[in-house]
């Protein structure tokens, strides 16, 4: 049996699990519980606030007038809501559709780790204000982050965030439209590019090591440290210099980035993998080696 197939049967002895859920009290009064739907080995994962009123009658995510938004968001970058998949931060309708509280988030919040684990998507892209903060660990808005990959733990594990607005917003104030289809388009650009098995080493990638291109966390984690780094390296009156396709990164640099390194060499896991800071202590170029700074 494939892994993928491994991890669809996971997935369903969660829904089975989550069906008889009585953690909380939201489980008296509803219909159904809103476990997700979708491709259990999906590349794009969403993850909205709740069930609504249309969700608790269905056990379906999203099949509102916001549900038929967010698929006609999915159909303008070519894909359907069965190639990803979508569930929310609770199970369970909250009365009138009101905030999940803290004791519900607690509830409900092994079962969403566990389904991001199982899954294992390249982005896990959150609609709206809820969602972001939570899987975010930020109080930062979404009119702030919206359109912006960043990286995060969750449930123990890095993900990469993609946060856009919440397509219920697109109801109220059509002109939201435009934001949210500019988003999904780059979202799109992301996911491929994380996704991918592999990426020619040119001008335009984001970070190499070895043959493989990180994927999900392991690519947004490092970059965050290479932000940091960066920043470090500006506040020095230091001049970071990058040659792509060559072995030669300034020295008071990559001593910076030697920390990370040893950081984040863990989250690798690639089947073929040459740190590229021993390969330049050895005055030889790693393999497809190349590194962006903005």
């Amino acid at each position: 049996m494939s892994d993928a197939a491994v991890r669809a049967q996971a997935l369903e002895r969660l829904a089975e699990h989550l069906r008889g859920c009585t953690r909380c009290p939201l489980h008296e009064g509803r219909t159904t519980v809103v476990v997700g739907d979708g491709d259990p080995d999906a590349d794009l994962m969403f993850v909205g606030e709740a069930p609504g009123a249309n969700e608790d009658r269905t056990g379906v995510p999203f099949v509102g007038q916001a549900g038929k938004l967010l698929d006609g968001l999915l159909e303008g970058i070519g894909l359907s809501r069965g190639q990803v998949f979508i569930a929310n931060v609770l199970k369970c309708r909250p009365p009138g559709n009101r905030d999940p509280r803290p004791e519900e988030i607690d509830a409900c919040r092994g079962y969403l780790e566990e389904q991001v684990a199982l899954v294992r998507p390249a982005v896990v892209c959150t609609l709206g204000n809820f969602a972001t903060k939570l899987l975010s660990g930020r109080p930062d808005g979404i009119s702030t982050v919206h359109g912006r990959p960043q990286p995060a733990e969750f449930g123990g594990a890095g993900v990469t965030l993609y946060p856009v607005f919440h397509p219920a917003a697109a109801l109220y104030t059509r002109a939201m439209l435009s934001n949210l289809q500019e988003d999904f388009a780059r979202m799109y650009n992301v996911a491929q590019a994380l996704a991918g098995p592999t990426l020619a080493c040119c001008a335009n990638s984001p970070l190499l090591f070895g043959k493989r291109l990180w994927r999900e966390t392991r690519l947004a984690l490092f970059q965050q440290s290479l932000d940091t780094r960066r920043e470090e390296v500006h506040q020095r009156d230091m001049q970071p210099r990058v040659s792509f396709g060559t072995a030669w990164v300034k020295d008071s640099v990559l001593e910076l980035y030697r920390e990370d390194i040893g950081r984040f060499r863990p989250l690798i896991g690639a089947d073929e993998y040459e740190d590229p800071f021993e390969a330049l202590d050895a005055g030889r170029a790693p393999s497809l080696f190349a590194l962006r700074l903005h």
